[in-house]
């Protein structure tokens, strides 16, 4: 089964990207969840669309992946969340969550792109990696708060 990527796959492809996959695997996973939409000849607009929206999100080079490095890794972000007399956290802190706060400070991060080793569920400082560009990794110093 032909199928245009609409996200990245981790293993199969970039959004925009025409793949071979098995039916079974793109009739029952891909599909519904929205990774990916079958091929047709009229789909070529689509990826096109797909490929311009990708290439203005993505870093420009190897330089400037640096610079966004340098620009996070530089800064502490805050994250205000709500918090119980412990320091315990009501539930987890997210990606979600995360790339807000990084807008916030002054860097635009996609949320995929955040890299969370264990759940944040407790009050303090914490470090996260957010995969910049293929080559460069930044270690962004996360500062969570109650509010």
């Amino acid at each position: 089964m032909k199928l245009i990527l609409t996200q990245e796959v981790t293993g199969l492809g970039a959004a925009g990207d025409v793949v071979e996959v098995r039916d079974g695997y793109g009739r029952n996973f891909l599909i519904p969840r929205g990774f990916g939409i079958r091929w047709t000849k009229g789909g070529e607009k689509t990826i096109e669309s797909i490929k311009a929206a990708r290439s203005s999100r993505e870093v420009r080079d190897l330089d400037h992946a640096k610079e966004i490095k340098a620009k996070l890794e530089g800064a502490t972000v805050e994250l205000p969340v709500r918090a119980g007399a412990g320091g315990r956290l009501f539930g987890a802190v997210t990606v979600t969550d995360i790339a807000g706060a990084i807008s916030q400070a002054g860097a635009s991060v996609d949320k995929r792109k955040i890299i969370v080793g264990n759940p944040i569920k407790s009050l303090g400082s914490h470090q996260v990696t957010v995969k910049v560009h293929d080559d460069v990794d930044a270690t962004v110093n996360l500062n969570v708060v109650a509010v």
